[in-house]
């Protein structure tokens, strides 16, 4: 049987952006942890780190060390697997002091979250514990107002690298379609919701909770250039509550 050691790793989602959408029980075992993970761009941000930034610096006293992992954003995941292994290993030698590591991750660990490839390396030799948090999802449909579904509703969560007729099928039929992250395919995707007849049941959003939020309620007036990482586009299909069954 293989010796479970005796350090944690917490899989600690940190929410959207809006630092005060953070759970008490991250904020909790962010203070407590003796390392903080976290990954970065090559410019040295990490949103997740920015999130949970008062939760760092408000626990004076603590000998807290961080651990800044620089992601290449690549299509070809080779790269990023090596990263992953090497951090993995790093975290297991920690973990085997007897340490524990709180790993940050935007939003919830288990949706779209990078701590899964974590989790898959080191769930089988490690204590792991996933605390979840809220997904920029919930926190989109909060802020344009907008539920995701109601009573019988279908809804459908892609990003995009699914192929356009998949995409269109998707559009077709679920009520409720959540495009992730759209980047670099926006201008296709506003393309394929414009051929499934629903530009007029989408809204766009960039950097949910963050300061530069920004909602565009009016497909038609995005730009067809790339847009950044963190955004989403929400689309439902017009409906009146008070007739429904």
């Amino acid at each position: 049987m293989t010796k479970i050691a005796a350090g944690t790793l917490y899989g600690i989602g940190v929410g959207p952006g809006d630092p005060e959408l953070l759970t008490l029980k991250a904020h909790r075992l962010i203070q407590q942890s003796p390392y903080i993970a976290y990954l970065c761009s090559r410019e040295d941000r990490s949103m997740a780190r920015e999130i949970v930034e008062h939760s760092i610096e408000s626990n004076k006293g603590a000998k807290q060390q961080e651990i800044a992992i620089a992601m290449p954003m690549q299509k070809d995941r080779t790269r990023a697997n090596q990263i992953y292994d090497q951090t993995a290993a790093r975290i297991s030698e920690i973990l085997n002091q007897g340490d524990d590591v709180a790993f940050l991750c935007e939003g919830d660990p288990f949706f779209f979250g990078s701590f899964a490839y974590l989790y898959e390396r080191l769930q089988s030799k490690h204590h792991v514990q996933v605390i979840p948090g809220i997904s920029s999802i919930q926190a989109s449909s909060a802020a344009i107002g907008r539920p995701l579904t109601m009573l019988t509703e279908k809804m459908a969560v892609l990003t995009g690298r699914h192929s356009n007729p998949h995409i269109l099928q998707t559009l077709h039929t679920f009520e409720s379609v959540v495009i992730m992250k759209p980047g670099s395919q926006r201008a296709r995707l506003l393309g394929l919701i414009e051929q499934a007849g629903r530009t007029q049941d989408g809204v766009y959003i960039e950097y949910t909770g963050h300061a530069e939020e920004k909602i565009i309620r009016d497909l038609s007036q995005i730009d067809d250039d790339v847009g950044p990482y963190f955004s989403m586009i929400l689309l439902q299909r017009m409906r009146d509550t008070r007739k429904a069954n």
